[in-house]
C-alpha cells in the first residue's frame, strides 16, 4: 500500500531512491556521525532499504540493523532485495510511539524530516525513545532545498520559489529543515552535538542520468501533489517543463543545496 501522505509518493519512487543513494556518501556521513561495528542501528524512513543495507555492513561484525518506513510496498521491496539475518524491515508510522521496537545504539534519520514540517520536532522526540542512554542520533537533511541555481531564468526561479511556498502550506514540506536540526537535539538535551555542512544536489557540467531522473521526477510528482498552477506559463506545466529541461540540461548551469548533518548523544539518564 502506498503512503499517500508522502509528498514524493509515486509508482517509481523505489527506483528514484535506489538511483539517488550514493554508497560512498552514506558511508562517509555515518562514519562521521560515529557508527561502529557491533552497534544496533535503526534507519528511519528507510525507503527502498538500500541505505539500511549500507549501515548494516558498517556495523559488522556483530551489528544489526532495522529499517522503518511508512510504505508497505517499499518495505516489501526492502525485504526482498536486502533482507538477511542481520537486517529487518518494519512498516511503521513514525508519528506514533517507537520505543517498543527496541533500543538502539545508533539511529539514522536522513532526508525524512523535510516531509514533516509542522511535526518534525515531535517525530525526533519519538525517535529519542528508541535510543539507549548515550546512543547516537544522526539527523541529516537539506536547507534551502532545491532553490539555489545559477544562471536560472527569472520566470523559472520565481515559479520554483512559489511552488516551494505552496509545498510548505499544502504538503507539510520544509525546504529549510536543515537549519533546525541542531536546535532539535539541543532542546532534547543531547550531548556532544557536532554539526557538518556541505554541498548536495551539486550539479555542474554534463547532467548525469541519475540527476536528470531524480529532478524531473521531483518536479513532476511534487507539482501534481499540490495541483500547482503555473501562472506565468501560458502552456502550463508542459511549457514550464520545457524551460526547466532546457536550463537543467545546460552544462553551464550550477546548482546545489546545503546539506546539514547533526550528530549527538542521548543523555545517560
Amino acid at each position: 500500500m502506498l503512503n499517500n501522505n508522502y509528498l514524493m509518493e509515486s509508482e517509481e519512487e523505489i527506483l528514484r531512491l535506489e538511483l539517488k543513494t550514493d554508497i560512498y556518501i552514506v558511508e562517509k556521513q555515518a562514519t562521521w556521525a560515529g557508527i561502529k561495528p557491533g552497534m544496533h542501528v535503526a534507519d528511519i524512513g528507510c525507503g527502498s532499504g538500500k541505505t539500511t543495507s549500507i549501515l548494516c555492513k558498517l556495523v559488522q561484525p556483530g551489528g544489526y540493523a532495522v529499517g522503518l518506513d511508512g510504505s508497505e510496498e517499499r518495505i516489501r521491496h526492502a525485504r526482498e532485495q536486502y533482507g538477511n539475518n542481520r537486517i529487518e524491515f518494519i512498516c511503521r508510522d513514525m508519528h506514533h510511539p517507537l520505543g517498543n521496537i527496541g533500543e538502539f545504539d545508533f539511529v539514522w534519520v536522513r532526508f525524512f524530516l523535510e516531509y514533516h514540517r509542522t511535526n518534525a520536532f515531535e517525530i525526533v522526540r519519538n525517535i529519542t525513545d528508541m535510543l539507549k542512554p548515550g546512543g547516537i542520533l544522526c539527523l541529516i537533511d537539506l536547507d534551502y532545498n532545491s532553490l539555489t541555481h545559477y544562471d536560472i531564468p527569472a520566470r523559472l526561479e520565481r515559479t520554483l520559489q512559489s511552488a516551494a511556498k505552496e509545498l510548505e502550506e499544502k504538503a507539510n514540506f520544509d525546504p529549510y529543515i536543515g537549519r533546525k536540526l541542531y536546535s532539535f537535539q539541543y532542546d532534547l538535551g543531547y550531548k556532544d552535538i557536532k554539526v557538518d555542512i556541505s554541498g548536495h544536489h551539486l550539479i555542474y557540467g554534463n547532467l548525469s542520468v541519475s540527476d536528470e531522473y531524480n529532478w524531473l521526477k521531483k518536479v513532476e510528482v511534487a507539482s501534481k501533489k499540490i495541483t500547482y498552477i503555473f501562472a506565468e506559463y501560458e502552456g502550463g506545466y508542459k511549457e514550464f517543463l520545457e524551460e526547466f529541461r532546457s536550463f537543467f540540461s545546460n552544462p553551464r548551469r550550477f546548482t546545489y543545496s546545503p546539506i546539514i548533518s547533526c550528530s549527538g548523544r542521548k543523555p545517560p539518564f
